[in-house]
């Protein structure tokens, strides 16, 4: 069987026909065999691609030939075209979708006006030299975080990344404001819109990690500041940068230990929760913990056991 990795990348850069680089992306990918997901627009393009080495080597190089992406940086793991369900590559607003395509300009080096760019390396020094003066600031949905966050971040109560743009304007984060922040997510790019709008409302000293969790946890792995595993969409689920990775997330019916999120027993709900191995073999305990999908739990494991005692 041929190795295989999945790239994780993006590039903002003024992209002037969103839709012809839509089409040549697709038959690009189609012609490698590569699944993902890839999103265009005239900012840019965010994408997380998988095949066999040998088809996302030439897809870099293929990807790069374009003038706006001849220095897109390209993160690599573990994993394969088949931890995507298919290929899909689309135009849209916004790379990364906030609700702020207008509030965001764009010039050949990206973003203009967002966060300072900070290595892993001197993130580790900022925080040696000013101590707990500095915030981390999640800019991730608030389900990423529950299973690994870097130590003591602030995690605004947000669902999808359309939810910030309220976090901010709320008022709760504006003790923040004389503050250093440093903003993160998986790979970088949410950081470089979230950290734009955050100087706009009067964040006063905003960093960006740069290369995201992914650069820190391949640098420090598991001995730095970042606690627990890395959530990822796709059929992984998550990532560990080392054996010695912190379970941090907790099952919502025991509350063991556990980085796994398990679909609820009831079909008819599309919530992802944290359940533990022994609470999740239990039909009981399989659920979400909304009231209608208890009752269903309840009614599936009464049929577990009726048939049980039947056949026995």
């Amino acid at each position: 069987m041929s190795e295989s990795r999945i790239l994780l990348y993006y590039r903002f850069t003024p992209v002037a026909d969103p839709t012809a680089v839509m089409l040549w992306q697709r038959t690009l990918c189609e012609s490698l065999g590569l699944r993902g997901r890839i999103i265009i627009s005239r900012h840019g393009i965010n994408g997380t691609v998988g095949g066999a080495l040998a088809s996302v080597k030439t897809y870099i190089r293929r990807t790069r030939e374009h003038p706006g992406f001849h220095d897109m940086e390209f993160k690599w793991s573990a994993g394969s075209a088949e931890d995507f369900p298919k290929l899909s590559v689309k135009v849209r607003d916004e790379i990364v979708t906030f609700g702020a395509a207008d509030d965001l300009e764009v010039d050949e080096h990206g973003v203009v006006g967002g966060g300072v760019h900070l290595s892993p390396t001197q993130v580790n020094d900022l925080v040696a030299e000013r101590g707990d003066e500095v915030v981390f600031f999640d800019v991730r949905n608030a389900m990423e975080a529950a299973i690994g966050r870097f130590r003591n971040a602030v995690v605004p109560d947000a669902t999808t990344t359309r939810d910030f743009l309220a976090e901010l304007d709320s008022g709760r984060y504006d003790e923040l404001k004389d503050r250093p922040v440093v903003t993160y997510c998986t790979g970088g790019v949410r950081c470089e819109v979230l950290s734009k709008l955050m100087v706009d409302r009067g964040f006063g000293e905003i960093y960006q990690l740069d290369g995201g969790i992914v650069r820190y946890g391949e640098q420090f792995g598991d001995a730095g500041l970042w606690e627990g595993s890395l959530y990822v969409f796709d059929r992984r689920m998550h990532v560990e940068f080392s054996e010695d990775a912190a379970q941090i997330g907790h099952c919502i019916h025991c509350g063991e230990p556990t980085n796994t999120y398990r679909n609820c027993i009831n079909g008819d709900c599309r919530d992802m929760v944290l359940i533990c191995d022994d609470c999740v073999a239990d039909p009981s305990t399989a659920h979400c913990g909304r009231q209608e999908c208890r009752e269903y739990a309840s009614t599936a494991a009464a049929a577990v056991n009726g048939s049980t005692i039947t056949s026995g």
